[in-house]
């Protein structure tokens, strides 16, 4: 596709705070919409608001949403107070500010830690959730709890029957190479077709236009459905709000909630846990990174089936490679990955190569069956595959960093 022709039209100025259309000589117009309207009445063909109304008003639940000052916060208004009834309090920085109020806008434990705060605190409302600059990407808490963006996928998943938009089933689901496999259990569980893509939303959107995912998401905090063919914060918060007023359906009334923990620790009970964590090492000199990924080369080189990498036994190591099932485009360089015989995972990959330096990615993963493990921090639970990811890479000795810039 190629631009051509460009036109101009000398017109005088739109009142762009006025919804409606303004009318020019020559019939040229143009049209001044609120979006959030049009975003609602897409939510409406999804989620049951009667429904979400009706826990939203329960006693007992409570929420906090953190729109970080970006653009989610006019949507969450119209969405959560004005239309849910939630209390205006429940928004935490709704106004959108163009730096984010000083803020860094990302929807993890570090850039979202006064939410963390909340949550973690004395009193902690059932749900707490924030969503990122662009309002795509979002991050679920409950009351002591974060719920991994691979785990929230995969509870959705699992949950489909809480959504009417999935009432005739899901037609499959997708995860990125990097999310852990606790998706994957879920669609063999329901017999759902399963997609491993490389990281990036257009994959999925192939994926959608074919009509084969109804489920998608990424462990950096993107969850979709194909209502739109993008990933979609307030979806997945409403997602859950459907989730917890599905669990609490015909609940005496004064009795203690189900909440995000509970879904959880159920979902695990099925399926067990995937512990699964992000190491980011940002802006680390290009070179030092190059040679990072390298050194991890060299250790594929020399791992085939059978090798032993610390405690861990090889099943797969290489260089992930994708094949579309839709186009059949090729793509290459995806990640670095070790799969180990017992499901765990260790995958490096490397973004940004420029002035600023580069970051290192690093997730660990490893699958536990055994219920007594489910309630263990993910750090302690996954400090050998750790020290076996730290040392193949030789993180310290090639970078000089003790610790990863963000941890997931």
């Amino acid at each position: 596709m190629k631009i051509h022709l460009i036109k101009y039209g000398d017109v005088p100025d739109v009142d762009l705070s006025k919804i409606g259309v303004t009318t020019f000589d020559g019939g040229f117009e143009v049209e001044v919409i609120d979006s959030t309207e049009d975003y609602l009445a897409v939510l409406k063909g999804v989620f049951d608001f009667g429904v979400l109304k009706a826990l939203v008003a329960t006693p007992g639940f409570s929420m906090v949403f953190d729109a970080m000052h970006a653009v989610t916060g006019p949507y969450a208004k119209r969405i959560l107070v004005e239309e849910l009834g939630a209390p205006a309090s429940c928004l935490k920085d709704a106004v959108p500010s163009p730096d984010f109020n000083g803020g860094h806008p990302d929807p993890n434990l570090t850039y979202a830690h006064e939410l963390v705060d909340i949550m973690w605190g004395d009193n902690a409302p059932t749900l707490g959730a924030a969503s990122d600059g662009d309002g795509d990407r979002n991050m679920i808490l409950g009351d002591h709890f974060f719920v991994t963006p691979s785990d929230s996928v995969a509870m959705i998943a699992a949950n489909y029957e809480a959504i009417p938009y999935f009432k005739n089933g899901l037609k499959g689901v997708a995860r990125s190479m990097p999310t852990s496999g606790a998706l994957d259990r879920v669609a063999a569980a329901l017999k759902l077709e399963f997609f491993e893509t490389p990281t990036g939303w257009k994959f999925f959107g192939n994926l959608m236009d074919a009509g084969k995912c109804s489920v998608c998401g990424e462990e950096s905090f993107g969850t979709g459905g194909d209502h739109v063919r993008e990933k979609d914060g307030l979806f997945a918060v409403l997602a859950w709000l459907s989730i917890l007023a599905h669990k609490n359906k015909g609940a005496v009334p004064g009795a203690k909630l189900v909440g995000v923990k509970d879904v959880a620790m159920e979902h695990w009970r099925t399926y067990g846990r995937n512990f699964f964590a992000r190491y980011d090492y940002e802006e680390v000199d290009s070179d030092k990174a190059a040679a990072v990924m390298d050194a991890v080369r060299a250790v594929i080189a020399e791992s085939p089936a059978g090798a032993k990498i610390g405690d861990f036994t090889v099943k797969t190591a290489d260089d992930f490679a994708y094949t579309d099932p839709i186009d059949g485009s090729v793509a290459k360089g995806q990640g670095l990955r070790f799969v180990f015989t017992d499901g765990s995972r260790i995958i490096f990959r490397l973004s940004g190569t420029g002035s600023s330096g580069a970051t290192i990615r690093l997730y660990i993963e490893q699958y536990s069956s055994d219920p007594t493990t489910y309630d263990m921090d993910a750090q302690a639970a996954l400090a050998p595959i750790i020290k076996a990811a730290l040392e193949l890479a030789q993180m310290e000795k090639l970078t000089g960093r003790e610790k990863p810039t963000v941890i997931t």
